[in-house]
């Protein structure tokens, strides 16, 4: 199926989402969260807190049916980038209300990218996020579509991060993650994996996003999901499940720069381009 050009503007129905603090303890674990340090985020004695980086997890359904609008093989699409806008911090339980828009589609020659929007409101009308979704279409580029316009071009200094924040992903980490609802078979089936090109499942980007968020959540805001008003980044190279991801961030004025690596391999970046701001 071919890209759809036509599909730039339209939007999705308001799509809903019903959440318990089995499904934000759920998505904890996804990423990797860990007892005692996040418990926080994982026993419902305790609240409990939702990580902010769970306002994918609203945006899953919005993506699908905008993945539907879009086309093209989705055979060949990976993750690019991810940027989420905080307003508000999660409620433990509650509904969610996400509109998704198709906001560009660019050809690269060799490839494509879509961009998509999304916007998630509380059942009270408040503003809680917004999400922004590059992705790559592998197999999809050359068709005469106008290229991307340049972005900020972020990247981390010459010199030693002001803190790292290493874990260790298990074998199971993509199976966990993908109940919370990306249930993408790359992740899952050594079949898909091999065919994709990559030997096997590897970890959704959207985990790597979720250690990264994280990482920032402990390094800089000390815990408190309300501090941490934006994280972007890009998916650079691939995790696999058992890999030990470390995340490095530098302070700068006004945000904090971030990267993650595969400590086996320490000068390849997995995620990388991004930053985060705090309140």
């Amino acid at each position: 199926m071919a890209l759809r050009l036509d599909s730039v503007g339209k939007t999705t129905a308001e799509l809903t989402h019903h959440y318990a603090w089995k499904d934000t303890a759920l998505y904890a674990l996804g990423v990797g969260a860990r007892v005692p340090g996040e418990l926080d985020f994982l026993f419902e004695g305790r609240g409990p807190r939702v990580l902010p980086t769970y306002a994918v997890v609203p945006a899953y359904d919005a993506c699908a049916a905008l993945f539907e609008l879009v086309g093209g093989d989705l055979l060949g699409v990976v993750h690019g980038n991810q940027k989420t806008r905080l307003h508000a911090p999660f409620a433990a339980s509650g509904t969610l209300r996400t509109v998704g828009r198709v906001a560009a589609v660019y050809d690269l020659k060799r490839m494509a990218l879509a961009d998509l929007a999304t916007t998630t409101h509380d059942s009270d009308g408040t503003l809680i996020c917004e999400t922004e979704w590059r992705i790559i279409y592998r197999f999809d580029g050359g068709f005469g579509g106008s290229p991307p316009p340049k972005r900020e071009d972020v990247r981390t200094p010459q010199r030693e991060p002001d803190w790292r924040f290493e874990t260790t992903t298990t074998p199971e980490q993509a199976a966990l993650y993908r109940l919370s609802g990306d249930l993408n078979p790359l992740h899952i089936d050594p079949a898909i994996g091999e065919q994709a090109g990559f030997g096997g499942p590897i970890l959704h980007g959207l985990c790597t996003y979720g250690i990264v968020g994280r990482a920032v959540l402990a390094e800089e805001c000390g815990g408190d999901p309300s501090r941490l008003k934006f994280l972007s980044g890009g998916f650079k190279k691939p995790v696999w499940p058992g890999d030990t991801v470390v995340v490095e961030g530098y302070r700068e004025e006004g945000r904090v720069l971030v990267r993650a690596v595969r400590a086996k391999e320490p000068g390849e970046p997995v995620f990388a381009g991004g930053y985060a701001e705090i309140g």
